[in-house]
């Protein structure tokens, strides 16, 4: 699982049937510090995230899994909500 933070939303006319009824959000991955790391990607909201929230997501193979049916096409799956990122000895 990577850290992200929701920057914003993305709005489909149209999606794959297994996309039906889930939002598509835009995260920007951050690492411990909160700091931007690499290109913002679009994720799978699998927990009713909100704009500015930190999340959890994963990408690759285990991005379907978060789905209600364990298959789609997406790259990338919203999965936690993080109430708090601290870093080890803080």
């Amino acid at each position: 699982m990577q850290l992200g933070e929701v920057i914003g939303t993305v709005v489909a006319t149209r999606k794959d049937p297994s996309l039906h009824g889930t939002r598509l959000l835009v995260i920007q991955p951050i690492d411990e510090a909160r700091a931007a790391i690499g290109a913002p990607l679009v994720a799978v909201d699998t927990v009713s995230a909100g704009h500015g929230e930190t999340v959890y997501w994963v990408g690759a193979r285990e991005a379907p899994n978060a789905l209600p049916t364990g298959y789609g096409p997406i790259d990338a799956a919203i999965v936690g909500i993080a109430n708090r990122v601290s870093v080890e000895g803080s």
